[in-house]
């Protein structure tokens, strides 16, 4: 490959090259140092968040009290992370993990078969469970392997590989099940995403494919017009295309070569109103167990559907920035399969983990830096200087993944203290005006981070509301995060004028003409004007509110102000009417149960405000700018504890949180 293929310069090219090296030699880790998110990547793909933490709290307290302790934690976060997945799963192992167990009398396979063709391998996950009171030896393909008494030990083969105790042989052949094989070609008329599965739930792709699965387990690939190997038995055929179409599904039992021609019904045209879906925040290499090339990020861009795709070059836990060399290529280019109405970026993340993470779209050139480094390196730079530096570039910045539980009270925003990503500094970038938007959809507490973000809208602060989904398209398969989603599983619709290009989008996010979705598409006028919109009143006024949500998955409707709840009722249309006392903003939010249309644990969507101002003043409501002062004096209290005065920083990460203090308090009644 060279800089003539415009999909895979030779910078590209090469940083992909030394990514399957990696792959190859260290597993899913890429030589990532082993944080515990790093050691968690192989076992997540068999157990689920709260079963695998279950068994490891199991191990380091006596019985499984409400909670953990901090002290706890820190148990946990030592343990060996494939012994616990040994708990985890049991007696029963999931889909497409089988466990060697071996005792001193023996061993023996347990694991559901897998269907093969023809003979042709699969691959296979094995975990070796030493339950003997002595260190064994395991050979799989010719690479041993010591397991402690007592040990276990996670290893990735494929279904004709060999495998030995002690020198042993181990017979794997009840693990492959031979199936005579058929062809299918796939016809929708359009990119879509597809799924093909057996009864037994086992996923069939294209040749070249990654095996995907989806966080609810479903097998999946990108396409139009394509020809897959599967057995000739009877298998689901099921195909969609993103948020703004159905899910359209069929039966079918091939024989030689059987033609499926099945396409989604179109729900909204979003595009067709002046509205774009974007996914703000997804990764092509990220370690994991796939090298993700770019032809992959358009496939799956265009069989979503997925108006603008920012995908983000961004550290692990080490110094590597994945995706840098892409980044360095296409700064300030649209990527190439970007067409009139898909739009593909390379964008930043920039990761603290102790105060928060930045997305940054649209940017010119690479930044100078991605990462704060350990939590108490002195050279920590505030978040709002990145900011700074990101919007220099061109950037619209936006906080990601930005709280992970609920948050009722200040001390719930900035936690425990941990590094573990949450905005914690946004309530200072906010008042200050560094930051243009807010992920309040992602892949953890839709609740937690839309009550953070109604709070800083309360207090005076001005900020779109935006999704990133953090896909990541070098994992196929993990159980315990959502990161194998598709990209824009949810989505940043936001109201562009004109043409789509990058900077109209970007434009259209910085004025908050925006709403965060996982499928439903939302609108909402206040006296006939929409997201984004300020309208400035007099105390007494009246103003008409319509809100409405188009989607089979919609539940109900809120209409929110700054004081609580306006309205409620069913989809698809609410209104109300509000007559003004004071400055406060116009929001919507919709909500559901679990939908089969939905990748996340709930239905939700919520709006960025119509803003009411009176009199010249903004909405400033005492109680949000007290709590956003409570937010600070902790914020303090975590920084002073984490950064060290050394290279200057901390005084200006303190002159930064005074600066903001002060802003609040000028919004405070006098």
């Amino acid at each position: 490959m060279g800089d003539d293929d415009p999909m895979l310069p030779a910078a590209v090219a090469g940083a992909l090259e030394r990514y399957r090296d990696a792959l190859a030699a260290h597993g899913m880790s890429w030589t990532e140092p082993p944080s515990p998110y790093v050691r968690l990547m192989g076992v997540s793909r068999f157990a689920g968040e709260e079963e695998f933490f279950r068994a490891a709290f199991a191990r380091v307290r006596t019985g499984a009290g409400p909670g953990a302790t901090g002290d706890e934690i820190t148990r946990v976060l030592e343990l060996d992370f494939d012994e616990v997945l040994r708990d985890a799963v049991g007696a029963a192992p999931p889909d497409g993990l089988a466990v060697l167990r071996i005792t001193p009398d023996g061993h023996r396979v347990d694991g559901r078969p897998r269907t093969v063709l023809d003979g042709r391998p699969v691959p296979l996950a094995l975990l070796l469970d030493n339950a003997g009171p002595d260190p064994v030896r395991v050979t799989v393909a010719g690479r041993p392997h010591r397991v402690g008494a007592g040990g276990a030990r996670l290893v990735d083969l494929d279904s004709a590989a060999e495998v030995a105790v002690a020198g042993r042989p181990v017979d794997l052949s009840g693990l492959t099940r031979r199936a005579p094989a058929a062809r299918l070609r796939l016809r929708a008329g359009l990119p879509c995403r597809w799924s093909v599965y057996g009864a037994d739930g086992q996923g069939w792709y294209p040749a070249g494919a990654p095996p995907r699965r989806d966080h609810h387990g479903t097998p999946y690939f990108h396409g139009d017009d394509l020809v897959l190997d599967v057995p000739a038995e009877p298998l689901t055929v099921r195909v969609t295309r993103g948020m703004e179409y159905e899910i359209a599904e069929t039966a079918v039992v091939p024989a030689g070569e059987t033609t499926v021609e099945l396409a989604p019904a179109r729900i909204i045209d979003a595009a067709a109103r002046g509205w774009y879906g974007a996914d703000l925040h997804v990764h092509l290499n990220y370690s994991g167990d796939v090298v993700a090339t770019p032809a992959m990020a358009a496939a799956a861009q265009h069989g979503e559907d997925l108006h603008v795709l920012n995908l983000l070059a961004a550290n692990v836990s080490g110094g590597q920035v994945y995706d840098r060399e892409a980044l360095a290529h296409w700064a300030g280019r649209d990527l190439p399969w970007s067409d009139g109405t898909h739009v593909a970026r390379m964008g930043a993340e920039y990761r603290d983990d102790l105060l928060g993470h930045l997305h940054a779209f649209g940017i010119a050139a690479p930044p100078g830096r991605y990462h704060a480094g350990p939590a108490g390196d002195p050279a920590r730079p505030p978040t709002g200087e990145v900011c700074e530096e990101l919007r220099a570039l061109g950037g619209v910045v936006g906080y990601a993944h930005t709280f992970k539980t609920p948050v009722g009270e200040p001390r719930d925003a900035v936690g425990t203290g941990r590094a573990d990503c949450t905005a914690r500094a946004v309530v200072v970038d906010a008042a200050l005006g560094l930051v243009d938007a807010m992920e309040i959809l992602h892949y953890a507490s839709a609740a937690g981070s839309s009550a953070v973000y109604r709070r800083l809208l309360g207090a005076g602060n001005r900020l779109a509301a935006v999704a990133g989904t953090d896909a990541m398209l070098s994992f196929g398969h993990q159980r315990m995060e959502t990161v194998t989603n598709p990209p824009g599983w949810e989505r940043t619709y936001a109201r562009v004028d004109g043409p789509l290009t990058a900077a109209a989008y970007a434009e259209a996010v910085r004025r908050g003409r925006t709403f965060a979705t996982t499928g439903p598409f939302l609108e909402l006028a206040v006296d006939g004007h929409g997201l984004g919109d300020t309208l400035v009143r007099e105390p007494g006024d009246r103003v008409e509110i319509t809100a409405r949500a188009t989607g089979p998955e919609v539940e109900r409707l809120e209409i929110r102000t700054a004081g609580g709840v306006l309205a409620a009722g069913p989809p698809p249309v609410l209104t109300a009417e509000l007559v003004v006392d004071s400055p406060t903003y116009v929001v919507l939010v919709a909500g559901g149960g679990p939908h089969r249309r939905s990748h996340f644990a709930e239905v939700f969507a919520h709006t960025s405000p119509v803003y009411l101002d009176v009199r010249g003043r903004r909405v400033a409501r005492p109680a949000d700018v007290r709590w956003c002062l409570a937010w600070l004096e902790l914020l303090e209290e975590l920084v002073g504890a984490h950064v060290r005065p050394g290279a200057g920083r901390l005084r200006e990460h303190l002159s930064m949180i005074d600066e903001a203090r002060r802003v609040y308090q000028a919004r405070l009644p006098r």
